[in-house]
Protein backbone atom coordinates (compact mmCIF):
# COMPACT_ATOMS: atom_id res chain seq x y z
CA UNK A 1 0.00 0.00 0.00
CA UNK A 2 0.99 3.64 -0.45
CA UNK A 3 0.03 6.68 1.61
CA UNK A 4 0.37 10.21 0.25
CA UNK A 5 0.18 12.68 3.13
CA UNK A 6 0.42 16.41 3.78
CA UNK A 7 -0.99 17.42 0.40
CA UNK A 8 -3.34 20.20 -0.67
CA UNK A 9 -5.80 17.85 -2.32
CA UNK A 10 -8.23 18.76 -5.08
CA UNK A 11 -10.45 15.68 -5.20
CA UNK A 12 -12.69 17.09 -8.00
CA UNK A 13 -15.51 15.28 -6.18
CA UNK A 14 -16.01 17.67 -3.27
CA UNK A 15 -14.27 20.41 -1.27
CA UNK A 16 -10.48 20.72 -1.37
CA UNK A 17 -8.59 19.23 1.56
CA UNK A 18 -6.04 21.81 2.67
CA UNK A 19 -3.95 19.18 4.43
CA UNK A 20 -5.07 15.78 3.27
CA UNK A 21 -4.08 12.22 2.51
CA UNK A 22 -4.74 9.64 -0.19
CA UNK A 23 -4.33 5.92 0.52
CA UNK A 24 -3.66 3.61 -2.42
CA UNK A 25 -4.25 -0.14 -2.14
CA UNK A 26 -2.18 -2.97 -3.56
CA UNK A 27 -4.41 -3.16 -6.65
CA UNK A 28 -3.67 0.42 -7.68
CA UNK A 29 -7.04 1.74 -6.54
CA UNK A 30 -7.84 4.60 -4.18
CA UNK A 31 -8.66 3.09 -0.78
CA UNK A 32 -9.29 6.27 1.19
CA UNK A 33 -9.22 10.07 0.91
CA UNK A 34 -9.30 12.25 3.99
CA UNK A 35 -7.64 14.72 6.32
CA UNK A 36 -6.03 12.12 8.57
CA UNK A 37 -5.18 8.58 7.48
CA UNK A 38 -2.77 6.42 9.42
CA UNK A 39 -0.23 4.56 7.30
CA UNK A 40 -1.00 0.82 7.39
CA UNK A 41 1.80 -1.43 8.52
CA UNK A 42 4.34 -1.91 5.74
CA UNK A 43 2.90 0.88 3.57
CA UNK A 44 5.17 3.20 1.62
CA UNK A 45 4.74 6.89 2.39
CA UNK A 46 5.15 9.97 0.19
CA UNK A 47 5.16 13.31 1.99
CA UNK A 48 3.65 15.88 -0.40
CA UNK A 49 5.05 18.68 1.80
CA UNK A 50 2.02 20.89 1.30
CA UNK A 51 2.11 20.67 -2.50
CA UNK A 52 -0.97 20.56 -4.70
CA UNK A 53 -2.28 17.02 -5.33
CA UNK A 54 -4.86 16.43 -8.07
CA UNK A 55 -6.24 13.63 -10.20
CA UNK A 56 -4.13 12.93 -13.26
CA UNK A 57 -5.23 15.15 -16.13
CA UNK A 58 -7.46 13.65 -18.82
CA UNK A 59 -7.14 14.63 -22.49
CA UNK A 60 -10.45 14.26 -24.33
CA UNK A 61 -9.23 14.71 -27.92
CA UNK A 62 -5.79 14.14 -29.37
CA UNK A 63 -3.75 11.95 -31.71
CA UNK A 64 -0.92 10.87 -29.42
CA UNK A 65 0.59 7.58 -30.54
CA UNK A 66 -0.95 7.88 -34.01
CA UNK A 67 1.02 11.01 -34.91
CA UNK A 68 4.50 10.20 -33.66
CA UNK A 69 7.43 12.53 -32.93
CA UNK A 70 8.69 12.01 -36.46
CA UNK A 71 6.92 14.38 -38.85
CA UNK A 72 7.74 12.19 -41.83
CA UNK A 73 5.13 9.91 -43.34
CA UNK A 74 6.37 6.94 -41.31
CA UNK A 75 5.27 8.63 -38.08
CA UNK A 76 1.89 9.72 -39.44
CA UNK A 77 -0.66 6.96 -38.88
CA UNK A 78 -3.72 9.08 -38.11
CA UNK A 79 -5.36 9.73 -41.50
CA UNK A 80 -6.30 6.90 -43.88
CA UNK A 81 -6.37 8.97 -47.06
CA UNK A 82 -7.51 6.25 -49.45
CA UNK A 83 -11.22 6.87 -48.85
CA UNK A 84 -13.23 9.71 -47.23
CA UNK A 85 -15.43 7.16 -45.39
CA UNK A 86 -13.47 4.75 -43.17
CA UNK A 87 -15.47 4.00 -39.98
CA UNK A 88 -13.86 0.56 -39.79
CA UNK A 89 -10.50 2.04 -38.75
CA UNK A 90 -9.58 1.59 -35.08
CA UNK A 91 -7.13 3.86 -33.27
CA UNK A 92 -5.64 0.98 -31.28
CA UNK A 93 -4.15 -0.45 -34.46
CA UNK A 94 -2.00 2.67 -34.94
CA UNK A 95 -1.13 3.76 -31.39
CA UNK A 96 2.58 3.46 -30.58
CA UNK A 97 3.12 3.64 -26.79
CA UNK A 98 6.89 3.78 -27.32
CA UNK A 99 6.64 7.27 -28.81
CA UNK A 100 8.46 9.96 -26.81
CA UNK A 101 5.36 12.12 -26.47
CA UNK A 102 4.01 9.68 -23.84
CA UNK A 103 6.80 10.31 -21.32
CA UNK A 104 6.55 14.06 -21.90
CA UNK A 105 2.81 13.95 -21.17
CA UNK A 106 3.33 12.08 -17.90
CA UNK A 107 5.90 14.66 -16.79
CA UNK A 108 3.26 17.27 -17.57
CA UNK A 109 0.74 15.57 -15.29
CA UNK A 110 -1.44 14.00 -18.00
CA UNK A 111 -2.21 10.35 -17.21
CA UNK A 112 -5.07 9.44 -19.58
CA UNK A 113 -5.85 10.36 -23.16
CA UNK A 114 -8.52 9.81 -25.78
CA UNK A 115 -6.89 9.49 -29.18
CA UNK A 116 -7.93 8.49 -32.64
CA UNK A 117 -7.95 9.28 -36.35
CA UNK A 118 -7.40 12.78 -37.69
CA UNK A 119 -9.80 15.03 -39.56
CA UNK A 120 -8.95 14.36 -43.20
CA UNK A 121 -11.87 11.94 -43.56
CA UNK A 122 -15.58 12.68 -43.35
CA UNK A 123 -15.70 9.58 -41.14
CA UNK A 124 -12.31 8.39 -39.94
CA UNK A 125 -12.77 5.59 -37.40
CA UNK A 126 -12.97 5.04 -33.66
CA UNK A 127 -11.18 6.72 -30.76
CA UNK A 128 -9.88 4.88 -27.70
CA UNK A 129 -9.29 6.01 -24.10
CA UNK A 130 -6.11 4.73 -22.49
CA UNK A 131 -3.44 5.28 -19.84
CA UNK A 132 -0.23 6.92 -20.96
CA UNK A 133 2.14 4.46 -19.31
CA UNK A 134 2.93 1.04 -20.73
CA UNK A 135 4.42 -0.85 -23.63
CA UNK A 136 1.36 -2.60 -25.04
CA UNK A 137 -1.75 -0.62 -25.89
CA UNK A 138 -4.04 -3.59 -25.17
CA UNK A 139 -3.01 -3.42 -21.50
CA UNK A 140 -3.36 0.38 -21.33
CA UNK A 141 -6.95 0.65 -22.55
CA UNK A 142 -9.55 2.20 -20.27
CA UNK A 143 -12.38 1.98 -22.79
CA UNK A 144 -12.55 1.26 -26.51
CA UNK A 145 -14.26 2.54 -28.57
CA UNK A 146 -15.32 5.84 -27.03
CA UNK A 147 -16.43 7.68 -30.16
CA UNK A 148 -16.62 7.62 -33.97
CA UNK A 149 -14.57 10.41 -35.52
CA UNK A 150 -16.18 12.53 -38.21
CA UNK A 151 -15.09 15.88 -39.61
CA UNK A 152 -16.69 18.93 -41.15
CA UNK A 153 -15.31 21.97 -42.92
CA UNK A 154 -11.94 22.65 -44.48
CA UNK A 155 -10.04 19.49 -43.62
CA UNK A 156 -12.10 16.87 -45.51
CA UNK A 157 -12.65 19.37 -48.35
CA UNK A 158 -8.93 20.01 -48.73
CA UNK A 159 -7.94 16.37 -48.28
CA UNK A 160 -10.17 14.93 -50.99
CA UNK A 161 -11.66 17.82 -52.96
CA UNK A 162 -8.35 18.72 -54.62
CA UNK A 163 -8.75 15.70 -56.90
CA UNK A 164 -10.86 16.25 -60.01
CA UNK A 165 -12.89 13.08 -59.37
CA UNK A 166 -13.07 12.85 -55.59
CA UNK A 167 -15.67 14.19 -53.18
CA UNK A 168 -16.13 16.14 -51.01
CA UNK A 169 -15.48 19.49 -52.61
CA UNK A 170 -18.07 21.45 -50.61
CA UNK A 171 -19.61 21.48 -47.14
CA UNK A 172 -22.79 20.15 -48.79
CA UNK A 173 -20.87 17.09 -49.95
CA UNK A 174 -19.36 16.50 -46.51
CA UNK A 175 -22.84 16.45 -45.00
CA UNK A 176 -24.22 14.31 -47.81
CA UNK A 177 -21.51 11.67 -47.46
CA UNK A 178 -22.14 11.44 -43.71
CA UNK A 179 -25.90 11.22 -44.22
CA UNK A 180 -25.48 8.48 -46.81
CA UNK A 181 -23.44 6.42 -44.38
CA UNK A 182 -25.94 6.97 -41.57
CA UNK A 183 -28.87 6.02 -43.84
CA UNK A 184 -27.13 2.76 -44.80
CA UNK A 185 -26.11 2.06 -41.21
CA UNK A 186 -29.69 2.58 -39.99
CA UNK A 187 -31.05 0.20 -42.60
CA UNK A 188 -28.33 -2.35 -41.77
CA UNK A 189 -29.16 -2.09 -38.07
CA UNK A 190 -32.90 -2.48 -38.70
CA UNK A 191 -32.30 -5.64 -40.68
CA UNK A 192 -30.12 -7.13 -37.96
CA UNK A 193 -32.57 -6.15 -35.21
CA UNK A 194 -35.37 -7.81 -37.19
CA UNK A 195 -33.46 -11.09 -37.14
CA UNK A 196 -32.34 -10.84 -40.74
CA UNK A 197 -28.72 -11.25 -41.70
CA UNK A 198 -27.69 -8.67 -44.27
CA UNK A 199 -24.53 -9.23 -46.26
CA UNK A 200 -21.58 -8.43 -43.98
CA UNK A 201 -20.30 -4.89 -44.42
CA UNK A 202 -17.34 -3.92 -42.24
CA UNK A 203 -18.05 -0.20 -42.50
CA UNK A 204 -21.67 -0.60 -41.42
CA UNK A 205 -20.74 -3.02 -38.64
CA UNK A 206 -18.40 -0.35 -37.28
CA UNK A 207 -21.30 2.15 -37.26
CA UNK A 208 -23.64 -0.02 -35.18
CA UNK A 209 -22.43 1.34 -31.80
CA UNK A 210 -23.20 4.85 -33.08
CA UNK A 211 -26.67 3.90 -34.27
CA UNK A 212 -27.39 2.17 -30.94
CA UNK A 213 -26.22 5.23 -28.97
CA UNK A 214 -23.40 3.29 -27.36
CA UNK A 215 -20.84 5.84 -28.56
CA UNK A 216 -21.20 9.37 -30.00
CA UNK A 217 -20.18 10.88 -33.27
CA UNK A 218 -17.00 12.72 -32.28
CA UNK A 219 -17.29 15.71 -34.59
CA UNK A 220 -14.37 17.88 -35.70
CA UNK A 221 -16.07 21.28 -36.04
CA UNK A 222 -14.57 24.76 -36.05
CA UNK A 223 -16.90 27.19 -37.83
CA UNK A 224 -20.28 28.03 -36.30
CA UNK A 225 -22.24 26.76 -39.30
CA UNK A 226 -20.32 23.46 -39.24
CA UNK A 227 -21.15 23.06 -35.54
CA UNK A 228 -24.84 23.53 -36.28
CA UNK A 229 -24.71 21.17 -39.28
CA UNK A 230 -23.26 18.45 -37.06
CA UNK A 231 -26.09 18.97 -34.58
CA UNK A 232 -28.68 18.97 -37.37
CA UNK A 233 -27.48 15.60 -38.68
CA UNK A 234 -27.20 14.05 -35.21
CA UNK A 235 -30.81 15.02 -34.50
CA UNK A 236 -31.98 13.71 -37.88
CA UNK A 237 -30.59 10.27 -37.10
CA UNK A 238 -31.06 10.36 -33.31
CA UNK A 239 -27.41 9.69 -32.47
CA UNK A 240 -25.13 11.03 -29.76
CA UNK A 241 -22.62 13.78 -30.47
CA UNK A 242 -19.65 15.67 -29.07
CA UNK A 243 -18.41 18.97 -30.50
CA UNK A 244 -14.65 18.72 -30.82
CA UNK A 245 -12.67 22.00 -31.17
CA UNK A 246 -15.84 24.14 -31.22
CA UNK A 247 -13.69 27.13 -32.21
CA UNK A 248 -16.57 29.49 -32.96
CA UNK A 249 -18.74 28.12 -30.16
CA UNK A 250 -18.68 31.47 -28.37
CA UNK A 251 -20.49 33.03 -31.34
CA UNK A 252 -23.46 30.69 -30.85
CA UNK A 253 -23.17 30.04 -27.11
CA UNK A 254 -26.88 30.33 -26.34
CA UNK A 255 -27.84 28.01 -29.20
CA UNK A 256 -25.37 25.41 -27.94
CA UNK A 257 -26.63 25.74 -24.38
CA UNK A 258 -30.14 24.96 -25.62
CA UNK A 259 -28.87 21.77 -27.31
CA UNK A 260 -26.91 20.40 -24.32
CA UNK A 261 -23.89 18.91 -26.09
CA UNK A 262 -20.40 18.96 -24.57
CA UNK A 263 -17.85 21.28 -26.20
CA UNK A 264 -14.22 20.15 -26.39
CA UNK A 265 -12.42 23.51 -26.67
CA UNK A 266 -9.04 23.64 -28.38
CA UNK A 267 -6.39 23.56 -29.61
CA UNK A 268 -6.10 27.27 -28.85
CA UNK A 269 -2.37 27.66 -28.18
CA UNK A 270 -1.55 27.50 -31.90
CA UNK A 271 -1.60 29.71 -34.96
CA UNK A 272 -4.67 30.61 -36.99
CA UNK A 273 -3.41 28.33 -39.72
CA UNK A 274 -6.57 28.27 -41.84
CA UNK A 275 -9.60 30.51 -42.46
CA UNK A 276 -12.01 28.63 -40.18
CA UNK A 277 -9.74 29.46 -37.20
CA UNK A 278 -9.99 33.23 -37.64
CA UNK A 279 -12.17 33.57 -34.51
CA UNK A 280 -10.07 31.28 -32.31
CA UNK A 281 -9.81 32.60 -28.74
CA UNK A 282 -9.04 31.48 -25.19
CA UNK A 283 -12.25 33.30 -24.22
CA UNK A 284 -14.38 30.59 -25.88
CA UNK A 285 -14.37 28.20 -22.92
CA UNK A 286 -15.41 30.89 -20.46
CA UNK A 287 -18.20 32.20 -22.69
CA UNK A 288 -19.56 28.69 -23.24
CA UNK A 289 -19.38 27.83 -19.54
CA UNK A 290 -21.20 31.04 -18.61
CA UNK A 291 -23.95 30.10 -21.08
CA UNK A 292 -24.30 26.67 -19.47
CA UNK A 293 -22.44 24.50 -22.00
CA UNK A 294 -20.39 21.63 -20.47
CA UNK A 295 -16.76 22.11 -21.53
CA UNK A 296 -13.45 20.30 -21.73
CA UNK A 297 -10.09 21.79 -22.69
CA UNK A 298 -8.17 19.81 -25.33
CA UNK A 299 -4.78 20.06 -27.03
CA UNK A 300 -5.38 18.05 -30.22
CA UNK A 301 -1.83 16.80 -29.56
CA UNK A 302 0.59 16.98 -31.21
CA UNK A 303 -0.88 20.28 -32.48
CA UNK A 304 -0.18 21.39 -28.91
CA UNK A 305 2.01 18.86 -27.13
CA UNK A 306 0.10 17.00 -24.46
CA UNK A 307 2.20 18.12 -21.49
CA UNK A 308 0.83 21.62 -22.09
CA UNK A 309 -2.79 20.64 -21.37
CA UNK A 310 -2.75 22.22 -17.85
CA UNK A 311 -1.22 25.41 -19.22
CA UNK A 312 -4.00 25.64 -21.81
CA UNK A 313 -6.54 25.38 -18.99
CA UNK A 314 -4.67 28.14 -17.18
CA UNK A 315 -4.80 30.40 -20.24
CA UNK A 316 -8.56 29.79 -20.49
CA UNK A 317 -8.85 30.77 -16.82
CA UNK A 318 -6.87 33.94 -17.49
CA UNK A 319 -9.35 34.71 -20.29
CA UNK A 320 -12.45 34.37 -18.14
CA UNK A 321 -13.10 30.71 -17.29
CA UNK A 322 -13.53 30.33 -13.49
CA UNK A 323 -10.49 28.73 -11.85
CA UNK A 324 -12.33 25.68 -10.51
CA UNK A 325 -13.89 25.10 -13.92
CA UNK A 326 -10.40 25.20 -15.40
CA UNK A 327 -9.47 22.20 -13.28
CA UNK A 328 -12.76 20.45 -14.03
CA UNK A 329 -12.15 20.99 -17.77
CA UNK A 330 -9.02 18.80 -17.67
CA UNK A 331 -10.08 16.20 -15.07
CA UNK A 332 -13.64 15.18 -14.30
CA UNK A 333 -15.40 16.87 -17.24
CA UNK A 334 -13.45 15.00 -19.96
CA UNK A 335 -13.77 11.78 -17.97
CA UNK A 336 -17.55 12.16 -17.88
CA UNK A 337 -17.81 13.31 -21.51
CA UNK A 338 -15.85 10.31 -22.80
CA UNK A 339 -17.50 7.70 -20.58
CA UNK A 340 -14.52 6.87 -18.35
CA UNK A 341 -15.47 8.69 -15.13
CA UNK A 342 -15.90 5.39 -13.32
CA UNK A 343 -12.13 4.97 -13.55
CA UNK A 344 -10.47 8.40 -13.70
CA UNK A 345 -11.02 12.16 -13.38
CA UNK A 346 -11.41 12.51 -9.61
CA UNK A 347 -9.89 11.22 -6.39
CA UNK A 348 -12.58 8.94 -4.99
CA UNK A 349 -12.56 5.57 -3.26
CA UNK A 350 -12.56 2.73 -5.77
CA UNK A 351 -11.21 4.73 -8.69
CA UNK A 352 -7.81 4.19 -10.30
CA UNK A 353 -4.98 5.79 -8.32
CA UNK A 354 -3.94 8.17 -11.10
CA UNK A 355 -2.73 11.33 -9.41
CA UNK A 356 -0.16 14.09 -9.57
CA UNK A 357 1.83 15.93 -6.92
CA UNK A 358 2.72 19.26 -8.55
CA UNK A 359 5.79 21.46 -8.20
CA UNK A 360 3.33 24.39 -8.29
CA UNK A 361 -0.20 25.02 -9.52
CA UNK A 362 0.05 24.61 -13.34
CA UNK A 363 -3.02 26.78 -13.92
CA UNK A 364 -1.34 29.78 -12.34
CA UNK A 365 2.45 29.20 -12.39
CA UNK A 366 4.54 29.19 -15.56
CA UNK A 367 6.82 26.15 -15.69
CA UNK A 368 4.88 24.08 -13.16
CA UNK A 369 5.02 20.35 -13.81
CA UNK A 370 4.67 17.06 -11.99
CA UNK A 371 6.91 16.41 -9.01
CA UNK A 372 5.46 12.89 -8.85
CA UNK A 373 3.03 11.18 -11.22
CA UNK A 374 1.22 7.96 -10.33
CA UNK A 375 -0.74 5.75 -12.73
CA UNK A 376 -2.66 2.79 -11.27
CA UNK A 377 -0.92 3.44 -7.97
CA UNK A 378 2.56 3.14 -9.42
CA UNK A 379 5.05 6.00 -9.45
CA UNK A 380 5.78 6.43 -13.17
CA UNK A 381 7.55 9.80 -12.94
CA UNK A 382 9.50 11.52 -10.21
CA UNK A 383 11.21 14.88 -10.60
CA UNK A 384 14.91 14.57 -9.79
Amino acid sequence: MLLIKNGYIKTMAGPDLEQGCVLVDDNGKIAAVGTEIAAPEGASVIDAQGRLVTPGCVEAHCHIGLHNESLRWEGADYNESSDPITPQMRAIDSINPMDGYFADAIRGGVTSACAGPGSANVVGGTFAAFKLYGKRIDKMIIKEPIGMKCAFGENPKNSFGQSAKKAPKTRMAVAALLRELLFKAREYQQQKDAGKEPKFDMKLEAMLPVMRKQIPLKCHVHRADDILTAIRIAKEFDVKLTLDHCTEGHLIAQELAEEGYTAFCGPTLSSKSKPELRNKSFETAGVLHKAGVPICIVTDAPVITLENLPMCAGLAVAAGLPYEEGWRAITINPAVATGIADRVGSLEVGKDADLVIWTADPLTAVGAHAAVTLIDGKVVYEDQ
